[in-house]
């Protein structure tokens, strides 16, 4: 079971410091990078974990963990980091990165495009790995559901055992959306960020949803498997967790902003190794 109260609290602090910019502890700022399919985010924490400031952009410069927009990237990256630079009053000068599994063969081109942006690169993770640096699970599976992809990994005695990945996430729900409703990407895009609209396009999206927990029940059993656990910024539509238990038999669970977990966990991570 999550320590939903801590990881709550602590995401909302996460949250905060995209408004304000946090006092950090003495030290080193470590610093996340996050190039998502939908949004690139970089958060700052300071030597105690402790959130100090983020910033994000939705962007389409990747595909399925894969940066199409090279140029686009960097320039991104490099304004979100002149952003926070200006914030904090200091240099940002290293971070960690996290790829969707079995995207390995893009690492070279995560690693450039935060070079780019002059920051060193001293550590990079899967995302589920990334994102259970903030849940603590010892047992279960921690499923990573971004704009293009779901990512798992499967956790026994607190180390990762298993790595998958396959190519379905909340980019195919907005195009379901698009079509259904026969409106632009963009407005589709824009109504399914809406909460206040979840309940309405849930029947749409279900198929979906069914298929990316399918993904899912393909690698893990009930038998094997105590628990799931969402995060990522499509595991935000409300309701999805109960259909991952129903298809998959498995409880599954997530917190109130799933969608800054991973970045956070990466940032926790920006450790010289």
């Amino acid at each position: 079971m999550l320590e939903l109260e801590r990881i709550n609290e602590y995401i909302a602090q996460v949250e905060r410091s995209e408004t304000q910019t946090l006092v950090p502890c003495p030290g080193k700022l470590k610093v996340g990078l996050d190039l998502g399919t939908a949004y690139i985010v970089l958060v700052v924490l300071d030597a105690e974990d402790r959130p100090v400031a983020c910033e994000k952009r939705a962007a389409s410069v990747l595909r399925d963990g894969v940066v199409v927009d090279y140029v686009g990237a960097c320039r991104i990256v490099r304004e979100l980091k002149e952003k926070l630079e200006a914030r904090l009053g200091r240099p940002l000068e290293q971070c960690a990165i996290a790829m969707p599994a079995g995207t390995d063969s893009s690492l070279k081109t995560h690693t450039y495009v935060a070079e780019s942006a002059g920051m060193q690169v001293v550590n990079v993770l899967d995302e589920p790995t990334a994102a259970n640096t903030i849940y603590r699970v010892s047992d279960g599976v921690v499923v990573d559901i971004g704009g293009g992809t779901t990512g798992l990994a499967v956790l026994k005695d607190g180390k990762v055992v298993q790595i998958e990945d396959e190519p379905t996430g909340g980019t195919h729900l907005t195009l379901v959306l698009a079509g259904s409703y026969q409106i632009p990407i963009a407005e589709a895009e824009a109504i399914k960020l809406d909460s206040s609209r979840h309940k309405e396009i849930f029947p749409v999206v279900k198929a979906v949803i069914e298929k990316m927990a399918a993904i899912v029940k393909k690698y893990v059993s009930k038998e094997a498997v105590s628990a799931i656990y969402l995060c990522g910024g499509t595991c935000c539509l409300a309701g999805i967790e109960s259909v991952f238990e129903k298809e998959t038999g498995i409880p599954t669970y997530k917190p109130e902003n799933p969608f800054l977990v991973t970045p956070a966990g990466i940032a926790m991570n920006c450790i010289e190794k």
